[in-house]
């Protein structure tokens, strides 16, 4: 049995990581939560029946051995947890962003042993996704020529009220980093690395240190060209991937979470169907049961480096108005470093 400890009680914890546990209760059991707040912790315990409960994540470490750690923390905790766990030998499946930089992703990474960490990208896993992939793979649809990227949701000032939200330090980006992440993981899980990127963005209503919306253009190794959109401004909320290739067009319009109801399939002409062959949706869930597959087998999982890449290539461009080519932020680039590249005052 993998025994898990959740450190974090907020939402995303109770709503998206116990479910997901408990659907894999035959190899997964849940043995201790920590969070700063006692009370906030205790209550958490109480109501998903936790049996042990720590306010000190290095305390529930030594104390309770977990194999596997979720850290569902603010993002500005989550590279000195990971390595805390990975430097006890737990595993670690860690909430975007794991880090806010390439050089905090680069440190987590040099700090795995026998354990190994991961990124929750959810949205790779539904039946969907994956049938598409290997649509494309097998040259069934033809060449990917065109793609849009559009998440498209609103937060209010409210939102920003919590105080790491909308700061470069404790948050480590706007919408491009903390909510377009997942579709553009998506994006490039479909079509592959990216060449290049050209971006704009703008603190244009929200009263942040970041950015509030951002735009770019990005070319693909083969030769595919997409649009991205993240904003954080739009009060009708989607998240919408638009793939346009020789032989048909495929969309995904959702907000959240999507099944295959949302796909919508368009030949040219008649020949290639959508006929996935069960219906999968992307969730915690279904990312979970992959994750254990890699640890059971003692594989490393994805830590999404080409997403954090891509993420921080787009800031480079808006912030710098240059385009910026794969491979060249290495760790010399101030970029590497922040996300805001060592001026963070172009939004001010």
């Amino acid at each position: 049995m993998i025994r898990t400890a959740i450190v974090g009680t907020g939402g995303i914890a109770g709503a998206c990581h116990v479910p997901a546990l408990r659907a894999q209760a035959h190899r997964a059991e849940i043995v201790a939560v920590v969070d700063a707040d006692a009370l906030r912790a205790e209550e958490f315990a109480a109501e998903h029946g936790v049996p042990a409960v720590h306010t000190d994540l290095h305390a529930m470490l030594r104390e309770q051995r977990p194999d596997l750690v979720h850290l569902c923390t603010p993002p500005f905790l989550h590279a000195d947890q990971a390595v805390a766990c990975l430097e006890a030998g737990a595993w670690v499946w860690c909430e975007k962003p794991v880090a806010l930089s390439l050089t905090g992703l680069d440190r987590i990474r040099a700090a795995e042993g026998p354990a190994r960490a991961g990124a929750v990208f959810q949205h790779r896993y539904d039946t969907g996704a994956r049938h598409l992939r290997d649509l494309i793979a097998a040259g069934t649809l033809g060449r990917p020529l065109v793609a849009q990227c559009v998440t498209a949701w609103y937060r209010d000032d409210t939102y920003y009220e919590v105080p790491w939200r909308g700061t470069w330090e404790r948050e480590g980006g706007g919408p491009t980093l903390g909510h377009g992440i997942h579709q553009m993981d998506l994006m490039l899980a479909v079509l592959g690395a990216w060449a290049e990127v050209r971006a704009m963005a703008g603190r244009l209503e929200r009263d942040v240190r970041t950015e509030d919306v951002s735009t770019a253009l990005v070319r693909f190794e083969n030769g595919a060209l997409a649009t991205v959109v993240n904003s954080v401004l739009s009060p009708r909320e989607e998240s919408y991937l638009r793939f346009d290739l020789t032989g048909a067009t495929v969309e995904l319009r959702h907000l959240y979470g999507y099944s295959n109801a949302d796909w919508t399939f368009t030949p040219r002409s008649p020949g290639p169907a959508w006929d996935p062959p069960d219906d999968l949706p992307s969730s915690h869930t279904a990312q979970l049961a992959a994750f254990l597959d890699d640890y059971e087998a003692g594989v490393r999982p994805d830590l999404g480096r080409p997403t954090m890449e891509l993420v921080t290539a787009l800031y480079k461009a808006a912030l710098t108005g240059w385009p910026v080519r794969r491979g060249e932020i290495d760790v010399t680039d101030p970029f590497h470093a922040s996300l805001h590249g060592g001026r963070p005052e172009v939004f001010r």
